[in-house]
């Protein structure tokens, strides 16, 4: 029999790059994308109820997202709490976050902050009281103040940035750090932008 298939011949046929996912098929190198993990502000609006902290964080812990913070709090509504969850995730796992918390029964609405969002987190730090004024200096210096003073230690309240506490924190290990208690991130939209107007 003379004669073949059209074409080139073997050795001159393009060959695939790139490798294999676990059912055999060639993955193209152009088409998978790297997302780099980046700090992402989730405001969830929640039943106020017993037993949705624990769900919630049952789902992240299930789901294995990289939780930074999650605070939760009563709203001006008795029947609502908000939820603020920092993750660190790359944006698939963002995307699939926001849509996990979406399908809780007790979820209302979940948004993305924007990154020029107002964040806040409180801080008690509790240091030796051998030197009261210069830790009440130190305090005054990150626009703290002392609720908790006996003859061995003091105890400073600070509000801030998570930047300005760290900060904080270092600073007043010159006096023998004792203990430390940080609430996590709140956070909400700057300016008019509120998440019951979001959908």
């Amino acid at each position: 029999m003379t004669g073949g298939m059209p074409g080139p011949a073997p050795d001159e046929r393009m060959r695939p790059e790139g490798r294999r996912n676990t059912q055999g098929i060639r993955i193209d190198p152009e088409a998978e994308v790297t997302h780099e993990p980046r700090e992402a502000v989730l405001s969830a609006l929640v039943k106020h109820e017993p037993g949705v902290l624990s769900e919630v964080s049952s789902l992240f812990s299930r789901r294995q997202f990289n939780i930074e913070s999650l605070t939760v709090g009563p709203t001006h509504d008795d029947g609502v709490a908000r939820m603020t969850i920092v993750i660190e995730e790359p944006q698939p796992g963002i995307e699939q976050a926001k849509k996990q918390l979406r399908k809780l029964v007790p979820t209302i609405s979940v948004t993305e902050l924007d990154q020029q969002n107002t964040r806040r987190e409180l801080a008690l730090i509790k240091v030796s009281g051998e030197k009261p004024d210069d830790v009440n200096a130190v305090a005054d210096m990150y626009g703290g103040k002392a609720v908790d003073a006996t003859a061995e230690s003091v105890t400073v309240e600070l509000t801030g940035s998570k930047q300005k506490i760290d900060a904080a924190v270092g600073a007043f290990e010159q006096f023998d750090v004792q203990e430390v208690v940080r609430t996590g991130t709140a956070a909400l939209e700057r300016g008019a932008d509120t998440l019951e107007n979001d959908d």
